[in-house]
């Protein structure tokens, strides 16, 4: 009887012990303790939405579309599906060099708006940005000399420079408020694709020390400097491999809240499966990462430029993605006629030939626009 009376309070013991670890996985913070309460409820309903639908995205939406610039109310998404996206992508590049449009030729001010309208809609927004090289003056992908990050840290010979650029992106953020003065939530994301050696902060151009060091100031720099505790940070790379290969630049749990990967279908529709297999594969890796590490898992940036496919949204992405746990998906922007030889555009837009399959998978259960998402309420 005795034995019997043993085995049962280990039982209990174990039971508690895996509830009380569960409900601290559940109860999971921002990395930012100081995060607004919009904020923080956005990161906990982003965390119990990836487990049962994608919210949509779309780069630059309201702002522009193919063969048409800033008509009030417009949107290439909209214009088919009769909703806004459920996340709203925008791009501080060229702030820093007090410019009064970003390197997409969107004024700030709009953008402000846009942000605002955004907001106001319940959709998320999150801000992406491409900084000039602060060594060379360059643009982000200008990759050299290798030695640009030990040059904007502390005791480097840019480092007051670069600060004054995180100064005001920092005076940026810190405008973007609701009518009501709430400063509105964003999901930042600096210094994507950092596996690739595109940009000055990727790739061969960088050791992963230097990344992570560079990942940390920013941060650090952002919320504790400049108090500004309506962020999310989201760390995203390009195509991996492996698990290995993720976190090799990773920063560690305190310093993220939202991991990524960006991917684009290349070749044309023969490439179709290949997409879904890799998509697949990458998408499952992601999921274990998000789950060990306790993130928000998000596929951060995707594409298939002008969508030669009638039906790539419901028998390609929709089946790559449709297994997984990612809490939105962001389509690149509609810049359309970009010279006489190039034309880019990443959501399909009104007569386009795969229009009607993107009405299709917007009403998908996977699928969260603007109307299911402001039924969620992620701000409350």
């Amino acid at each position: 009887m005795q034995m019997n009376t043993d085995v049962k309070k280990r039982f209990y013991f174990i039971l508690i012990f895996t509830c009380l670890i569960n409900c601290i996985a559940v109860k999971a913070q921002p990395v930012d303790k100081l995060a607004t309460k919009e904020t923080s409820r956005l990161f906990h309903n982003l965390q119990l939405l990836s487990q049962k639908g994608t919210l949509f995205g779309h780069q630059d939406d309201m702002a522009y579309g193919v063969n048409w610039k800033y008509q009030q109310g417009r949107s290439d998404v909209k214009d088919i599906t009769g909703q806004y996206p459920g996340v709203f992508g925008w791009e501080l590049g060229g702030l820093e060099n007090d410019a009064l449009v970003n390197l997409d030729s969107v004024p700030f001010d709009l953008m402000k708006d846009y942000i605002r309208k955004g907001y106001e809609a319940g959709a998320v927004i999150t801000i992406s940005w491409h900084l000039n090289n602060p060594l060379t003056g360059k643009s982000a992908w200008n990759p050299s000399p290798l030695n640009t990050i030990p040059a904007i840290l502390p005791g480097g010979e840019k480092n007051k420079l670069f600060n004054t650029w995180l100064d005001k992106v920092a005076v940026f953020l810190q405008s973007l408020q609701s009518k009501n003065g709430t400063p509105i939530p964003v999901i930042f994301r600096p210094y994507h694709e950092l596996n690739g050696s595109w940009f000055w902060w990727g790739g061969k151009n960088c050791t992963p020390k230097e990344l992570i060091e560079l990942w940390k100031y920013t941060v650090s720099y952002l919320r504790d400097k400049r108090q500004i505790h309506q962020l999310l940070y989201a760390f995203n790379t390009d195509r991996f491999s492996s698990e290995i290969e993720y976190v090799e630049r990773y920063p560690g749990n305190d310093w993220v809240d939202i991991v990524g990967f960006d991917i684009y279908q290349k070749g044309d529709i023969l490439a179709n499966d290949k997409f879904i297999t890799e998509m697949d594969k990458s998408l499952t890796l992601l999921d274990k990462i998000a789950k060990e590490k306790n993130k928000i898992p998000a596929l951060t940036e995707f594409g298939f430029n002008t969508i030669p496919d009638a039906d790539w949204w419901t028998t390609v992405f929709l089946k790559a993605i449709e297994k997984h746990s990612i809490a939105y998906a962001l389509a690149w922007r509609n810049a359309g006629r970009k010279s006489a030889n190039e034309i880019e555009y990443y959501a399909p837009y009104k007569g386009h030939l795969s229009a009607d399959d993107f009405l299709i998978f917007s009403k998908k259960k996977k699928m969260f626009f603007e109307k299911r998402t402001r039924q969620l309420k992620l701000y409350q």
